[in-house]
């Protein structure tokens, strides 16, 4: 299995790539949408449910939002550290939600337990939560092969996605200038560093190490150091790198911060 994702500027451009999708030979169970806001849970509070459920709960929810994209596998509801409120419809929103660090408060027409996770991109969480934090919407599509992963693609573009890559150098681009001044004040070149120091700083947003006390994620740190070592054994590669780790847990515990004091 592989995962295509798309990024797209509102989440009426999102829907109606999912609907494009819908009609392929993908099928609507490996569709899944992200949308940040209050906006989607104001569609949801709307919604009138029994009234032994709480407002915005009910299965009712699940038949209208699932029913407005064609996503029936479940309504998912979250508040994600350094982004706030997000909605997720489609069988893998749980799964993604969870691995962000997301406690789910809310799942509507499916168990969180039964969402596939398989393929999951672990590595690439950090620029799909830039995206959700600027008011984007993320279309996640499970291919079985390459060759149906590129006809995803190309119909994701088509209907005016961002491809991962694009929206990953945007989030460096904004924070380069900011690293770049805290990293001269070591008195190092950062045009020589950059590179390594970027790979320590996104390798210190994957999944698998938020919210771990560093004694917890050093033996992490220092297999994917070796690992760049062993890419590029002519370089220096060490200092950079940990201190691009170091700045991106700086990085996601600020935005945490940010998140509970709003």
């Amino acid at each position: 299995m592989q995962v295509v994702t798309g990024v797209f500027l509102s989440q009426t451009e999102a829907e109606q790539a999912v609907r494009k999708l819908q009609s392929t030979e993908l099928g609507s169970d490996r569709i899944t949408l992200l949308t940040p806001g209050e906006k989607s849970f104001k569609k949801l509070e709307s919604v009138p449910v029994d009234t032994t459920e709480q407002p915005g709960m009910g299965t009712a929810i699940g038949a209208m939002v699932g029913g407005a994209t064609g996503l029936s596998a479940g309504v998912v509801v979250a508040v994600l550290p350094g982004v706030g409120a997000v909605m997720a419809l489609g069988v893998l929103g749980a799964a993604l939600l969870t691995a962000a660090g997301a406690s789910l408060g809310a799942v509507i027409g499916g168990s969180a337990e039964n969402f596939m996770s398989e393929g999951l991109p672990e590595d690439e969480i950090f620029v799909y939560e830039d995206a959700l934090r600027k008011g984007r919407s993320v279309v996640f599509a499970l291919a079985e092969d390459a060759d149906q992963a590129t006809a995803v693609r190309q119909l994701l573009e088509s209907a005016g996605a961002e491809a991962v890559d694009a929206a990953r150098e945007q989030w460096w681009i904004g924070l380069r200038n900011a690293e770049q001044e805290h990293y001269t004040k070591s008195s190092r070149n950062f045009s020589d560093d950059e590179k390594f120091y970027r790979l320590g700083f996104e390798a210190a947003l994957h999944a698998r190490s938020r919210c771990k006390e560093f004694d917890q994620v050093s033996a992490e740190m220092a297999s994917d150091l070796e690992e760049v070592q062993r890419q590029f054994p002519e370089a220096e590669v060490e200092e950079p790198f940990t201190r691009g780790y170091q700045r991106g847990r700086e990085y996601y515990q600020r935005l945490c911060d940010e998140s509970k004091a709003a």
